[in-house]
């Protein structure tokens, strides 16, 4: 069950036209509508942001680099232990 709520203010064309397009969906409410395009949307977003593409030649250039890679110096271990006593994970 829903416990959240948003207020908004949106001009009255815009609303029409959001009314109109959930009652095509079939859709018991504006709130039903919005709050699916929301969360679709939001998801769209982040999986965006915390997702990289690349191209098979720079990947495969990258695990080359992984699989070459010399021991860890004391400053880059150094910088791992500073990010973990700071919660980062």
């Amino acid at each position: 069950m829903a416990n959240a709520r948003l207020d908004l203010r949106i001009d009255e064309d815009v609303k029409a036209k959001a009314e109109k397009a959930s009652a095509l969906l079939g859709l018991k409410s504006l709130t039903e509508y919005v709050v699916k395009l929301m969360d679709e949307n939001a998801s769209k977003v982040i999986a965006e942001h915390e997702s990289i593409t690349v191209k098979d030649d720079i990947f495969d250039q990258f695990m080359a680099a992984c699989e070459n890679a010399k021991e860890p110096n004391d400053s880059l271990k150094s910088a791992l232990n500073y990010t973990r006593e700071q919660g980062f994970k």
